[in-house]
């Protein structure tokens, strides 16, 4: 978790949905998308919505734009679907529909992961981007790279106490909220 932390401020939940992208695993099998869950509530967010997709284009576009049109969804998060073999499509079928690039995310994790895993990091393309007004997080479907991106990144960039700033505090801007 950051250092960079205002422990006067409140903490503010956030409703977040999970998406996993596997053509072998089942919810009841999914340790990823099991742990991703686990760190959000642990952290006092509620999951709102657990999904299974298979890794097909279509479907993944089909679930996620499901997911992004329930109004309880401030996040999505992904996991799978990021590797480099011939079935790892996850990018690819969000790419028409990414507003903003958030390249930072994707460079700081593969830079952490280099420290866990070495050189084979290079074989993520984890990202994050912004499909009109939802931030959605797209990870590796490994739980330890799971473990990776909610320690080190998203669970501090999910808590409205992290400064200098956090993706909480943009939410309302990012949708127009707030002038």
């Amino acid at each position: 978790m950051s250092k960079d932390r205002t422990s006067s401020t409140p903490f503010v939940p956030l409703d977040i949905g999970i998406i996993t992208v596997s053509d072998s695993r089942t919810l009841e099998t999914d340790e990823s998308g099991k742990l991703a869950a686990e760190l959000l509530q642990a952290a006092g967010h509620k999951v709102v919505a657990r999904d299974l997709v298979v890794d097909e284009a279509r479907a993944i576009q089909d679930v996620v734009g499901r997911m992004m049109a329930r109004d309880s969804v401030d996040i999505v998060v992904m996991t799978g679907g990021t590797g480099l073999t011939a079935r790892d499509v996850t990018p690819e079928a969000l790419a028409p529909f990414v507003t903003k690039q958030i390249p930072g995310f994707g460079e700081l994790f593969r830079w952490l992961s280099y420290q866990e895993i070495g050189t084979s990091t290079i074989q993520s393309r984890a990202e994050a981007a912004m499909l009109g007004s939802t931030v959605v997080f797209m990870l590796p479907g490994s739980p330890s790279a799971v473990r990776t991106a909610f320690e080190k990144i998203i669970l501090p960039q999910l808590d409205n106490r992290t400064r200098p700033c956090n993706f909480v505090e943009l939410l309302p801007r990012i949708r127009g909220e707030v002038r």
